[in-house]
Formats: C-alpha cells, sequence, structure tokens
C-alpha cells in the first residue's frame, strides 16, 4: 500500500500552475520561479512532478509507511525553505536530490541518536506497509536492500548512505559527489571503508542473516 504524502502547507485548491501536470526534468522556469516567490500552488505542481522519485529514494532509509511519510514531510518543507537558494546554474532535479539526500542523511543520524535501525523479528509488517515500486528494476534493488537491511542498520549514516547510493540505487560516484558536496576522493574512501564494513558485519552474522 502506498503512503498518501501531504504536504504540511495549506495549498490553494485553484492558481496559474494548479492543474498543468509537468515532467521533473522539463519543468518550466516561470513554475520554479513562481515557487520562489511564494506561489504556493506553483511549489504543488512541483513536488507532483518530483514526489515519486522522492518518495522511492527515501523509501530506502526507513522502516515503516507512516516514517516514510514523516521523511517525506521534512524533505519537502526543506525544498520550500531552500528554494530560493536554487540559481538555475545546474538541473533542477540534480539540486531537488541534493536536498533530499541532505535530509534523508540528517534523518538517519538523528534516528541513529534514538535507536536502533534493526526491525524488530515480531514486527515484519513494518516493511510490508513500505510502497510497493512499480518498476521491476526498483523492486529489485529494494529486495537487496531488505536481505542487507541488518548491516545497513550497523553503519554509520554516511556510511549507509553511501553504500545505499552506490550499490542499490547505482549512482556514479560523480552523481554523489554532486548531491552530497563530497570530493569524488572522499566519496571514493568513505565507499571503500563502508563496503568493508558491511563485508565485515556480514562474514560475522552470515549464520543469522
Amino acid at each position: 500500500m502506498t503512503a498518501s504524502l501531504h504536504l504540511p502547507i495549506p495549498f490553494p485548491s485553484a492558481g496559474r500552475f494548479a492543474v498543468a501536470e509537468f515532467d521533473e526534468a522539463s519543468l518550466p522556469p516561470d513554475l520554479i520561479r513562481a515557487a520562489q516567490s511564494g506561489d504556493e500552488s506553483a511549489f504543488h505542481s512541483i513536488i507532483r512532478a518530483c514526489k515519486g522519485r522522492l518518495a522511492a529514494m527515501a523509501s530506502r532509509y526507513v522502516q515503516s509507511a507512516s516514517e516514510l511519510d514523516d521523511l517525506c514531510q521534512d524533505i519537502f518543507v526543506h525544498l520550500w525553505r531552500g528554494l530560493h537558494s536554487y540559481r538555475f546554474d545546474a538541473p533542477f532535479p540534480h539540486w531537488v536530490s541534493r536536498v533530499a539526500v541532505n535530509t534523508c542523511l540528517t534523518h538517519l543520524k538523528r534516528r541513529k541518536r534514538r535507536t536502533s535501525f534493526l526491525v524488530p523479528l515480531d514486527e515484519p509488517e513494518a516493511l510490508e506497509r513500505l510502497p510497493d515500486p512499480t518498476d521491476a528494476h526498483e523492486a529489485a534493488g529494494r529486495d537487496a536492500a531488505e536481505r542487507l537491511r541488518p548491516a545497513l542498520a550497523a553503519l554509520r549514516p554516511e556510511d549507509r548512505l553511501i553504500v545505499t547510493m552506490l550499490h542499490l540505487e547505482e549512482r556514479s560516484v560523480a552523481d554523489i559527489a554532486a548531491v552530497t558536496g563530497w570530493s569524488i576522493a572522499n566519496v571514493k574512501v568513505r565507499a571503500l571503508r563502508a563496503r568493508q564494513k558491511l563485508k565485515d558485519f556480514l562474514v560475522r552474522h552470515e549464520k543469522s542473516l
């Protein structure tokens, strides 16, 4: 079942951009500028174009549909608050991804401090409530993520983020560097260390996984 994603901002039901639907990769600059100037209906149109990809990204860092909904809300709020900083010097989806990745990383750090990432064995339905991806490739990645969840949970937030992006989302090193703000060399070093930590965990726990 797909979680309903509701913006925490009261958008008007009508407006200049309220009806038209846009593709994320080709959002009109005028639409983005309107949202930057405070047009909530324009921002709502942007979210409708982006929310599928953002929900798929966020779903890799949560344990339940309710947590996914909360994380998506955080991403939307950060996009709304930071939209004025977008300068049209890079593709808009690229900027959106950077905001989303940073929000997911903050979520991982906050949750790591609060509790363990491991899903209780008596609550398997927590995973079943996550949205079912429609893309077969995405589904394969989600299956891999579920099998690796205990190992990923043992990693530091930054390590989990980079392993997820590199191996489950199959992003390039250059793309990860761009959306995280880390240098390419730093991404490579972090990835190497994170993979080793993941391997060590799997070796230690192979009988229980």
